[in-house]
């Protein structure tokens, strides 16, 4: 895993958002591999780019927090050398994620091309010693900021209840914006001041229950890593974040 790609060199882009499992993985990582994460802070933060766009959060339809916060960062670093860019997008997964126009940078897919599905990716971090984020010890299942658009609601309850303090940063957001003076809500039509309600996540827990017995139910031509491993059929489809997100 460490010696297939000789000269290989690592960059994290912290948007200041992150969750304290990422920046601690990011940590572990670096004993891995026996080197430094090379890690970015863009000279403008999330808090800045949020009045820049009117107060307007970003959503799928708005990305302009990858945008500013992750590819520019990224591109600016690169500068004009030459660069293979290795994306970790899966075999299973149904997105391209972030592919750079400028000429010098190209990108890799190399566990889509070598046919790895997430099992695969679970099986390959657990015989390296890594193991999985520590993030998914709680149910969450992206690496990206701890307000990312494109979580689940099951993912926002379990926010709320690990961390209250960052729930409550990110339903600060959900506030009329400057352009018309809408709302916008991370989770689309709800906002997360209805979602914490206790019967509002009393019954997302009770769906999220049975959703999961369903797949249970649907796994008989599975394999049994695949269900150890809490691989769901929309871990296939789900969006993510182009460059942010495992």
């Amino acid at each position: 895993m460490r010696d297939r790609v000789q000269g290989m060199e690592y960059i994290f882009h912290d948007s200041g958002k992150e969750l304290p499992e990422t920046l601690q993985y990011i940590d572990r990582l670096e004993v891995y591999l026996g080197k430094s994460v090379h890690r970015t802070t863009p000279p403008t933060s999330f808090d800045h780019w949020y009045t820049v766009y009117g107060d307007i959060i970003p959503s799928n339809h708005r990305r302009w927090c990858t945008k500013m916060l992750k590819l520019q960062p990224f591109e600016d670093y690169i500068g004009e050398d030459p660069c293979f860019n290795y994306i970790g997008i899966r075999a299973d997964e149904k997105r391209v994620g972030y592919i750079s126009h400028k000429p010098n940078i190209t990108a890799v897919f190399p566990f889509r091309d070598d046919g790895k599905t997430y099992p695969d990716i679970v099986r390959i971090l657990q015989e390296a010693g890594l193991g999985m984020p520590g993030y998914t010890d709680w149910g969450r299942t992206r690496s990206g900021c701890f307000f990312c658009f494109y979580q689940q609601k099951i993912e926002w309850v379990r926010l709320k209840e690990k961390y209250p303090d960052k729930f409550e940063e990110a339903k600060a957001y959900e506030k009329p914006n400057k352009i018309n003076g809408n709302v916008f809500y991370w989770c689309g039509n709800e906002s997360l001041a209805d979602l914490e309600k206790p019967e509002r996540m009393a019954e997302i827990k009770a769906n999220w229950v049975a959703g999961q017995a369903r797949l249970k139910r649907n796994a008989s031509d599975k394999t049994l890593v695949s269900i150890l491993a809490g691989y769901e059929d929309e871990s296939s489809t789900r969006q993510g974040c182009a460059i942010c997100s495992l």
